[in-house]
């Protein structure tokens, strides 16, 4: 600390680097702690590549997909590379995407990704991870088969490439509109060169996001020799089918760059050229990284966290960034976009977004953008009410504009119910009402029977008990809002279903366990088996869902009876030792006894204990995550990334509370680990932490101050960080 004062003094304190007020040390350029490799071992699946904060672009190497792992496009264990692909997703169970894919090459090449260890089967290259460069906005990687030095960079809707390309009269760019990811399925490619600089095309296909469309052009910095569309037929400048590769053919020298600008859009060919030229009319590529390297520092700077340990603030600024790589701007710069009932929407009044994996992110990823994105929640919430308008339901998991219809539950209601109960406007309340009501009246995926049986059986719907308790959530919320805008009725109705999850519960057991439409317990039952298809559980077994009701803690206590009952059940969770089973799902990771930190199902439970008065407990158990299921390493996650939700759970965490009840922002304190963190929040003010007397040893909370008044309550609303100040937590190493 004194060498970086005595350096920062020395230096007159450089604006670009460092900021010296008040005696302390404030890092400005927040991505020198930015890890992104971290999740790209073990089961993070995270993207790696160059992006911008929320950006459609997500432009980084495809490997070959091989299995799960590689959900991503890309697995740190991998030495190959089929190409640099300008759509990625991160951190997802599922894959898809790998949208416009290029790949530099040289020589004679087979037009296929390719199988591993054979050249003469595809268009692959190998490469080493000691020639990759990555950081926030740029990506470098030598490929060794074309000795061909590739760079990256982006903007929110364009992809800049810069290839060096050894001395030959056979250096080509290929355009793969076939091979995305081993899920995704083209149906229809598109390619033309439109002269000797530009390209355009389009692709359609099919896979998890069952109808999806990207149109791109791309402007080369060098006219080409010659360009061949490989289909339908070789030779033509132009194809269309459903596989369609593209070949710009170029003479290079030793050492010549070749830059090339792709820009999409999810509407148009033509909507793809205003992007780029909005976005990047020029060539400057060391410019366009500064900017994007900017662009992440502004957004990573929203949280100055301080702490002597310069790898947990890798850790936290790792974090900080993979929770802004979705949800991602799904609108080009004339605000048209591609709605969910496939029609395309003009100038549109806000700002479209995708990418929303609501059953993971609305525990903690959008409890975190209320309080350090204000300027996103009202489109976030027009998006999910303009879905709403066009599929008749807010979303569930929507990808690309398609509705996935992934995991269990009604997601969207919560993230809506929040951002309306936290204040925050700039839409229709009444329609935001009138959207969760719908949605939750529906019939499908369960809730006609839960309409019809107060719960909804094991016997009428597979993984029944997680779907009733998630839409017990959803209803919690909208009871929550029913109460504030007046509607009693609804209040009543929507209260009441809410406690629909209390049907599971088995007093003999003190379990949550599949109930049939007779009402009966399915037997057999055993507390640790977790089944992957054909079960009560989604992704999880009895210990992990006995937990599942945020929304009403207190409720859920008093199943088992007394205080000390719930608390010694919950202490037995994070002991209890069982196998899951051969058919459990690989979700289930980061297990500490039952607790599965690496499954979002759990991410609240932790933070059960100060309900019930024993909140050193929460301490104890949040330090021992953060610390041990959480680094700044490639396998640095415990379980998917899942779009943010792994790591807005360690960012809030860190800073000392989460949000356990989904919806109304009560965050409940945990431990905080930072020394201090100064946030940045609504109308330009500052909401700051500290944490006296702070270690590893002293993790416990002794009293607490907010803006200089004692402060004894177990949590912080939203309205007081939002109100900016200060709150201050002594710490000791004593429970209190």
């Amino acid at each position: 600390m004194k060498l970086k004062q005595l350096l920062c003094v020395a230096l007159l304190c450089l604006p670009a680097l460092i900021s010296c007020k008040g005696g302390e040390d404030t890092p400005q350029n927040f991505t020198q702690y930015v890890n992104p490799y971290t999740g790209t071992g073990g089961h993070g699946h995270v993207f790696l590549g160059a992006n911008v904060p929320f950006g459609l672009v997500q432009l980084g190497p495809s490997n070959i997909p091989q299995s799960w792992d590689w959900c991503s496009g890309y697995h740190i264990s991998d030495s190959t590379i089929i190409g640099f692909s300008h759509l990625h997703l991160s951190g997802t169970g599922i894959g898809d995407l790998g949208d416009v894919n290029l790949m530099p090459a040289v020589g004679d090449i087979t037009l296929n990704r390719g199988v591993a260890g054979d050249y003469s089967t595809g268009q692959y290259s190998l490469f080493r991870h000691a020639t990759e460069k990555v950081k926030p906005g740029y990506y470098a990687v030598h490929l060794d088969r074309y000795n061909v030095a590739v760079e990256l960079t982006a903007t929110k809707r364009t992809g800049f490439h810069k290839y060096t390309f050894p001395a030959s009269g056979d250096a080509k760019i290929i355009f793969d509109l076939v091979n995305g990811q081993c899920w995704d399925k083209p149906v229809e490619g598109y390619i033309i060169q439109e002269n000797d600089t530009v390209v355009s095309g389009y692709r359609y296909s099919t896979g998890w996001a069952r109808d999806q469309r990207i149109f791109f052009t791309a402007v080369f910095s060098k006219p080409v020799k010659r360009f061949i569309a490989a289909a339908p037929q070789e030779g033509t400048t132009e194809g269309k089918a459903e596989k369609v590769y593209g070949l710009a053919l170029f003479d290079t020298k030793e050492g010549e760059e070749i830059y090339v600008k792709v820009a999409l859009s999810p509407v148009s060919i033509d909507n793809a050229k205003l992007n780029m030229l909005a976005e990047l009319p020029g060539w400057d590529f060391e410019q366009t990284v500064r900017e994007a390297e900017e662009a992440w520092n502004e957004e990573l700077g929203k949280i100055v966290f301080t702490t002597p340990d310069d790898r947990v603030k890798r850790t936290f600024y790792t974090a900080l960034y993979h929770t802004m790589i979705a949800p991602s701007e799904f609108f080009d710069v004339n605000n048209d976009y591609r709605g969910a009932d496939g029609k395309i929407y003009t100038n549109a009044g806000f700002k479209n977004y995708t990418t929303f994996s609501l059953w993971d992110t609305y525990r903690a990823a959008h409890p975190l953008m209320t309080i350090i994105h204000p300027e996103k929640i009202s489109d976030i919430v027009h998006t999910m009410l303009a879905i709403y308008r066009e599929q008749g339901k807010l979303p569930v998991w929507h990808l690309m504009g398609c509705e996935t219809d992934c995991m269990v539950g009604n997601p969207g209601i919560p993230v809506v119910a929040d951002a309306l109960l936290k204040g925050y406007g700039g839409f229709d309340r009444e329609q935001a009402f009138e959207a969760m009501k719908n949605s939750a009246l529906l019939d499908e995926r369960g809730l006609k029977y839960l309409k019809e049986y107060g719960y909804i059986p094991y016997d009428k719907e597979e993984e029944a008990l997680s779907k009733c308790m998630e839409y017990a959530i959803a209803d919690g919320c909208i009871a929550q809002v029913a109460q504030a805008l007046g509607k009693t009725d609804d209040y009543a109705y929507f209260l009441h279903r809410s406690k629909a999850y209390a049907h599971y519960f088995d007093h003999a057991t003190g379990f949550m366990r599949g109930r049939s439409s007779a009402g009966k317990f399915r037997e057999p039952f055993n507390p640790f088996e977790a089944v992957h298809r054909d079960n009560d559980y989604t992704e999880g077994n009895a210990w992990q869902y006995t937990w599942l009701a945020p929304h009403d803690v207190q409720g859920l206590a008093g199943l088992f009876g007394s205080r000390e009952r719930f608390i010694e059940k919950l202490d037995s969770l994070f002991i209890a030792e069982g196998a899951l089973g051969e058919h459990a799902s690989p979700d289930i990771t980061g297990l500490i006894g039952q607790y599965a930190h690496g499954n979002e199902p759990s991410h609240h439970i932790v933070y059960l204990y100060p309900y019930a008065g024993q909140a050193w407990k929460t301490a104890d158990k949040v330090r021992e995550i953060l610390s041990t299921l959480y680094s700044d390493a490639p396998d640095g996650l415990s379980g998917n990334e899942d779009v943010g939700q792994m790591s807005a759970w360690y960012v809030l965490s860190a800073l000392g509370f989460y949000q356990v009840e989904p919806a109304g922002g009560k965050y409940i304190f945990g431990s905080p680990i930072a020394d201090r963190a100064v946030i940045k929040v609504k109308d330009g003010k500052t909401f700051t932490i500290i944490a006296t007397n702070n270690s590893p040893e002293n993790k416990y909370i002794q009293r607490i101050t907010l803006n200089g008044q004692p402060y004894d309550k177990y949590y912080i609303d939203f309205k007081a960080i939002a109100a900016g100040g200060t709150l201050e937590f002594v710490m000791g190493n004593k429970p209190v």
